[in-house]
């Protein structure tokens, strides 16, 4: 059979769609069993949710790692390539918004992907965003573990146990119900951003526009000036950490299956996350720059704080910030697990990777799809100690859905115009179009930033693939919704041809 789906595909397609049919109630067809153990909790989100989810996947992003773009392209240089990222992702945004309304399910980027370029496409895109909501959280529990350890919290220091306790916690929560995980990153992300508007406020009090180009100038390097100290190449070599003001909101539409009105309600949520995101991207880059200089953030591993200490001794505003600094780090850490979790239950639903991964609670939380990858990630985190490296390979992973998930708007658009679009990308093809281009020199730059990072992704690549190439593409399950929204459309190009 076409793409290798399972014969379930004839069987899915006579199953009645909203009940039984005129004649007398339908017996439950296997299908129907086995996605009846794989359903999420349907209509727990809501647009406040969602935004905060959007919020909460980057903000930990705006108190560290921005900053080591510095290093690479000096203000000037940082500012442009924060300024390109965030137009790609504003690109990509409003291109997603579409895709999930057309399709808002669990499989996000990959039931894009998936309709528009094939099983290999949705397996690629799939693989890509999985790497990326695998390795963020383990990288961002070893920073958790860095704060506890700068505050002097309990005595802690930081380590494994401090890994453990994050995993087990959160997962915990998220077993609980999404509706509480929710909610609870809803809070958690509510403190994080009062505390960059507080710190915004008392750092520009001290700003000094001439301190922004503090850095010295390496007049080797072309195109060279006080704005531009690495040259024109640091522009793009400073693309990776641009991406740290917006990097995870892409994962709003992996809420899908668990949102009211998802096709209304979905757009307006990335929405209104992005526009939050630019706006805390402006003031903490600005702030933070101006209140102590580029020279003297560039290598922090708590810029926002050290921006506040110019004598280096705490106050009581950076003492807040640390602390806020800690809840944008457990924002972002809890909401990554929740997208990893529904892209692994997305396409192991499907057949793409091990069915049991997808089996649902009694809450109906996916709880393997919560515990396997918390456990890679624990034991990543606990054996490498080194989360700007995993933070770089993840990076990586983002840059190719990114690059694959505009293309498959592009395809859609130009393969399906009548297909039923309850919401329109403004500038169709031609924002997908920035929104592709953007992606792909972004992912480039990673080389220039971290080869070893680059290559570890593509090997994980190379063996996920050959997982895919030689047992699960003939495995795949037709009545996932993903894969009937994709037979549907071959179904249809079909009978054209007829």
């Amino acid at each position: 059979m076409a793409d290798g789906t399972e014969s379930a595909r004839t069987e899915s397609a006579r199953a009645p769609v909203g009940g039984a049919p005129p004649g007398g109630a339908q017996a439950p067809t296997p299908e129907d069993a086995y996605l009846e153990r794989r359903t999420l909790r349907r209509g727990s989100a809501g647009p406040l949710l969602l935004t905060g989810l959007g919020v909460a996947y980057v903000v930990s992003g705006d108190f560290s790692g921005w900053n080591f773009g510095l290093s690479e392209g000096g203000f000037g240089g940082l500012a442009i390539a924060a300024l390109l990222m965030g137009l790609m992702y504003a690109c990509m945004v409003f291109a997603l918004a579409e895709l999930a309304a057309i399709l808002p399910t669990a499989g996000g980027g990959y039931g894009f992907a998936r309709r528009a370029l094939g099983p290999w496409g949705g397996f690629l895109t799939g693989t890509a965003i999985l790497i990326e909501y695998v390795l963020a959280p383990a990288a961002i529990s070893i920073f958790i573990g860095d704060y506890v350890e700068s505050l002097g919290l309990f005595g802690l220091e930081s380590g494994w146990p401090v890994y453990l306790a994050c995993f087990i916690l959160f997962i915990g929560i998220h077993l609980w119900g999404v509706g509480e995980a929710l909610r609870f990153s809803l809070v958690v992300t509510a403190i994080a951003v009062a505390a960059l508007l507080v710190f915004a406020v008392g750092a520009l009090t001290d700003f000094d526009a001439s301190s922004l180009n503090d850095i010295p100038v390496d007049h080797s390097a072309a195109g060279a000036t006080s704005w531009l100290p690495f040259g024109l190449l640091g522009i793009w070599s400073a693309f990776p950490f641009g991406m740290w003001f917006f990097l995870g909101v892409e994962g709003v539409p992996l809420a899908a299956e668990e949102t009211r009105d998802p096709a209304r309600t979905l757009p307006k949520a990335m929405a209104w996350s992005m526009g939050i995101l630019l706006l805390l991207a402006l003031l903490t880059f600005l702030a933070a720059t101006g209140a102590r200089g580029s020279g003297a953030v560039q290598e922090a591993g708590n810029p926002l704080v050290e921006a506040l200490q110019p004598d280096g001794k705490a106050t009581a505003l950076s003492r807040i910030v640390n602390y806020a600094g800690l809840a944008g780090l457990v924002a972002s850490f809890f909401s990554l697990i929740f997208a990893g979790s529904r892209q692994l239950f997305a396409l192991s639903r499907a057949g793409y990777l091990p069915r049991f991964l997808s089996l649902t609670s009694r809450r109906k939380a996916p709880f393997l799809g919560l515990l396997v990858p918390g456990a890679i990630g624990f034991a990543l985190a606990a054996w490498t100690g080194d989360g700007a490296r995993m933070l770089n390979t993840a990076v990586f992973g983002a840059t190719i859905s990114y690059a694959l998930m505009s293309l498959s708007h592009i395809v859609l658009r130009r393969r399906e115009p009548g297909l039923d679009r309850p919401y329109r990308t403004p500038g169709g093809t031609v924002t997908s179009s920035i929104a592709f281009v953007l992606a792909c020199s972004a992912l480039v730059a990673t080389f220039l930033v971290d080869k070893d990072a680059a290559f570890i992704a593509l090997g994980v690549y190379a063996v996920a693939l050959a997982y895919f190439a030689f047992y699960s593409r003939h495995r795949l399950v037709a009545a996932a919704p993903e894969e009937e929204f994709a037979a549907l459309a071959e179904a249809e190009a079909e009978l054209s041809r007829d």
